[in-house]
């Protein structure tokens, strides 16, 4: 028998290569030292990683030679089979999966070669030890991934209430606007009458519709979307249903409209019934509230529509107020005359939150803006809208909305939203007639996406995603949805009922805490009387607020103004000034850090004693400034306070300290996985800045000098005297009449 040939080794030759590319790689990466340096090392670092490497592969092959071919296939099989299916349905990150499944792959195989040896070997004591351990790892994680979590910021839970200057609105009579209303209410659906898929819009309708034809606005119908829905729902984009679920006061009317729309979930786990509790109470109220129905163009395991059906499900909306103007206007019909189509309120939840900003802007416009061949013929009096937990990305256009009441709610343990993008659209809207408007916004802690609809739970993925969901800091989804009710009750009350009693919540939430969870609510307000003065937003002059003020820092350690940005480092399409002071350990009676803001002219010249002193602020990042002392104690992190003053032309003041109305609230985290490393790879950051707005009556302004006028006032003051060190971040600096 000829002996073969000895191949000699390709370690040389591979060598050369991997210093080659490892230098190449060396002679770019930017360090500071010169490029040919770096090449020399990069390319001794793929020598030595080679070589150790060669080494180390040589050593296990001996070993691996003894290991049986059917043991290497299944490992094999079992590994490439766990690697495709995380490619196509596991979304668990990288870094956590491989790690795991290889962890499985060993266990298995101890298990197994340790009950083989038990049947030959009894007395072996490795078997049962090898067997215990793998055992043991695997209860522990599984008991790992049913925890549900827990919160490491519970310090944060219950705010400090301020000092009695605002009276509660319970105080003064008024009832919760969660509190059940006066009206009866029936409950019923509408529908094609035809839904194969749900009996609640087949046999279960009380009033039939007719389809309608989203052909045009929702081209992306095709492919195997198109195959599978239509094999699902048995209709297509060309004969869409106008499906709802009414909540109808009982009584003559007319009353007031409000329709709201789900967001994005499974299309075959329906949304449109997690929002009763909404309907039964605005409905119990004096509203005819109506959940519509737009599962058919959620998501599905044959496809999302990415975005691209948001102009769909705005324009549904719309298709279900014309429906609704029929019946009303039809004398035959039993809802005739029930509804006052000039009061209306859309309310949209996640990309529903979108899509309600976008019926509005759709409601004046003949044409579809993609496609001029779809005509439009709306123009309802839409009075508000309400976003929950809104995207503000899905539509390619941005849409910025002029002279609407407008409502956002947001969780701070969104894992789906993670950031309050509501609020984007919030400082986009505009009042420009003259007429009476407000906008508000509420940032709710430790609420999730899915709990403000009662279908959708705590778990704002699916599994297995969800198993690494830190649930255990979320509210009770029932505290969730109470707190929703009261916010959005309240903005139906002033929007649609003209009551104005309840919007205080909104300016100072201390005054509806009777009514609410104990917990956070950052609240924001503007309405239709306020001005602002410096929003940061018109020049790049730290010394300047536009065309209308002058400002000045003295004694500050931080003062610079920037754009803020989201936890995933995206914008919130927002600037801010941020200041920081630091006297050490004590307050100085002299050097007291200020930030003022003077006044071109007298802005409140027209301005009573019912006014008051709009400011947005928020707690900073400590880290601006270094909290460790010189012999390495760090300080604690400390709540922002201030005193605010205000100076006349005459050089009279008065001031109040601004926690005597509302307390800033501290800077609040989310742990929205089990670990924090997850966060991180998943979510973001731990913390992203959240403004929110203080209104300062003047009346609670106090002077012991005489001859104070308010009328006359020409500088603000913001006066860093409460703490030793601080960052606060300062948003807007204005005036409400």
């Amino acid at each position: 028998m000829t002996n073969m040939p000895k191949i000699p080794t390709p370690l040389p030759g591979l060598l050369v290569l991997n210093a080659i590319v490892f230098g190449i790689a060396g002679y770019y990466f930017t360090t500071g030292l010169p490029p040919f340096l770096m090449a020399l090392i990069g390319l001794a670092i793929g020598v030595l990683l080679t070589v150790l490497f060669y080494f180390l592969f040589v050593w296990l092959g001996k070993y691996v030679r003894r290991i049986p071919l059917a043991t290497t296939g299944a490992v094999l099989a079992t590994l490439v089979s766990l690697v495709v299916l995380k490619s196509s349905a596991f979304r668990w990150p990288d870094f956590l999966y491989y790690p795991v499944i290889l962890l499985g792959i060993a266990f298995s195989l101890i298990i197994t070669y340790g009950l083989k040896k038990l049947q030959t070997r009894r007395d072996a004591i490795w078997p049962y030890a090898g067997m215990a351990l793998a055992l043991i790892f695997l209860v522990a994680g599984i008991l790992w991934l049913k925890h549900k979590g827990s919160d490491p910021f519970a310090a944060d839970l219950t705010p400090p209430f301020a000092d009695a200057v605002l009276p509660t609105l319970s105080g003064t009579g008024l009832r919760s606007p969660a509190t059940t209303g006066a009206y009866p209410v029936q409950t019923f659906t509408y529908g094609s009458g035809e839904d194969k898929q749900r009996s609640e819009y087949r046999e279960g309708v009380r009033f039939r519709t007719p389809t309608v034809n989203a052909s045009g606005l929702l081209p992306d119908w095709k492919g195997k979307k198109k195959k599978w829905r239509e094999k699902y729902w048995e209709f297509g984009v060309k004969n869409f249903p106008l499906n709802g679920r009414v909540h109808l006061p009982e009584g003559e009317g007319p009353f007031p409209l409000i329709l709201m729309v789900h967001g994005n979930h499974s299309m075959i786990d329906y949304s449109d019934g997690g929002y009763a509790y909404l309907g039964d109470l605005l409905a119990s109220r004096g509203f005819i509230a109506v959940s519509v129905d737009e599962n058919f163009i959620n998501g599905h395991w044959s496809g999302d529509f990415r975005g691209r059906e948001m102009p769909t499900r705005a324009w549904l909306l719309l298709k279900h107020l014309e429906q609704w103007a029929t019946w009303n206007q039809d004398r035959t019909h039993a809802l005739a005359g029930k509804v006052d189509m000039d009061r209306i309120v859309l309310i949209g939840h996640s990309r529903g939150g979108e899509a309600v900003s976008i019926a509005v802007a759709f409601n004046q416009l003949p044409h579809f803006p993609d496609d001029a061949a779809v005509t439009f013929d709306f123009n309802f009096n839409i009075r508000g809208i309400v976003a929950i937990a809104p995207t503000d990305y899905r539509y390619h256009r941005q849409i910025s909305l002029e002279n609407i009441n407008f409502l956002s709610l947001q969780g701070s343990y969104d894992a789906d939203e993670t950031s309050f993008w509501g609020m984007r659209a919030y400082r986009r809207l505009k009042f420009t007639d003259g007429n009476d408007w407000f906008k508000a916004g509420v940032y709710l802690h430790r609420a999730n996406h899915g709990q403000f609809n009662s279908s959708w739970g705590s778990s704002d993925f699916g599994g297995p995603v969800s198993w690494l969901l830190n649930r255990g800091a979320l509210i009770p989804g029932e505290d969730q949805r109470l707190a929703a009710s009261v916010f959005i009750s309240a903005f139906a009350e002033a929007a649609l009922h003209d009551d104005p009693r309840y919007l205080p919540i909104f300016e100072n939430v201390d005054v509806g805490r009777d009514w609410l969870p104990d917990n956070y609510y950052l609240t924001h307000f503007a309405n239709s009387d306020c001005r602002t003065i410096v929003d940061f937003e018109d020049d790049l002059d730290l010394s300047t607020g536009g065309s209308v003020a002058f400002l000045a820092g003295n004694h500050l350690k931080i003062w610079r103004e920037t754009g803020l940005k989201t936890r995933d480092n995206g914008s919130q399409e927002n600037h801010a000034a941020i200041l920081a002071w630091d006297y050490g350990t004590v307050i100085p009676t002299d050097s007291i850090a200020t930030y003022e803001l003077t006044l071109r002219d007298t802005l409140f010249r027209n301005i009573d004693s019912d006014g008051s002193i709009r400011l947005v602020l928020a707690a900073g990042d400590p880290s601006e400034l270094k909290l460790t002392s010189e012999d390495g104690e760090k300080r604690p992190e400390k709540v922002p306070d201030l005193r605010v003053i205000l100076e006349d032309e005459a050089g009279h003041t008065a001031g109040l300290v601004l926690s005597q109305v509302k307390s800033i609230a501290p800077r609040l985290k989310s742990r929205f996985t089990k670990f924090s490393s997850l966060d991180q790879d998943m979510i973001g950051k731990e913390w992203e800045v959240q403004p929110e707005t203080f209104h300062l009556p003047l009346r609670a302004f106090r002077t012991e000098e005489a001859g104070f006028d308010f009328t006359r006032v020409n500088r603000i003051r913001l006066v860093f005297d409460q703490s030793p060190y601080g960052v606060i971040l300062v948003d807007d600096i204005g005036l409400q009449f």
